[in-house]
């Protein structure tokens, strides 16, 4: 479980077929110093998907993803030189900031404008109807693994701000407008969602 409280970002060193295991696709990430004390077996988020690490040598970490993951993130637009954002896993007694992340990604958007505004940049994301149906006004959401507030959201389009130190922190600050991200919906509007469906 994760909270979407990036801790910094990562740079893909490469990206291939994996051919000596049943896994679709194997990445190595610099981690940076998010490796430190890392372990293979560990959960890492990687732009907002929970992956394990499978091998470690130094700050470098390969991950195996599986044709599902492949298909339902954007994992599989990244090439070596891409920056990704990192979360490492919620650990028993840390502090509960942003909110539930489970790294169960949803599905995909795609950045629709990006408006830069006095201590800000607005950003809005199109995203699929049977998530749209999933997120409220004053929400959670999780946008590349990052926990953001929902500040409009309107018909299959939903926007949220970003402060200057998000961007700073995280691989938004190389989005442009066409992008495609990473979506998951708060855990808490599935469940209303789904006892709210009739029987």
């Amino acid at each position: 479980m994760f909270t979407g409280i990036v801790e910094g970002t990562g740079t893909v060193t490469k990206i291939s077929p994996d051919t000596g295991s049943r896994s679709a696709v194997r990445m190595v990430v610099d981690l940076g110093a998010c490796s430190e004390n890392l372990k293979i077996g560990d959960s890492v988020a990687i732009n907002g998907v929970c992956l394990t690490a499978t091998a470690l040598q130094e700050t470098l970490c390969t991950f195996e993803m599986i044709q599902e993951t492949v298909r339902m993130t954007g994992l599989g637009d990244l090439k070596p030189g891409g920056i990704v954002n990192i979360e490492r896993s919620l650990r028993a007694g840390d502090r509960l900031e942003g909110h539930f992340v489970l790294g169960h990604v949803d599905g995909t958007g795609i950045i629709s404008s990006i408006r830069e505004d006095p201590g800000e940049v607005r950003v809005c994301v199109t995203i699929p109807e049977s998530l749209a149906a999933q997120v409220v006004r004053k929400g959670s959401i999780a946008v590349d693994g990052i926990s953001l507030t929902v500040t409009g959201a309107t018909g299959d389009e939903v926007c949220f701000s970003l402060i200057p130190h998000t961007i700073q922190v995280t691989n938004f600050r190389s989005k442009r407008v066409g992008d495609r991200v990473n979506i998951e919906t708060d855990i808490l509007g599935k469940y209303a969602l789904k006892r709210n469906l009739p029987e």
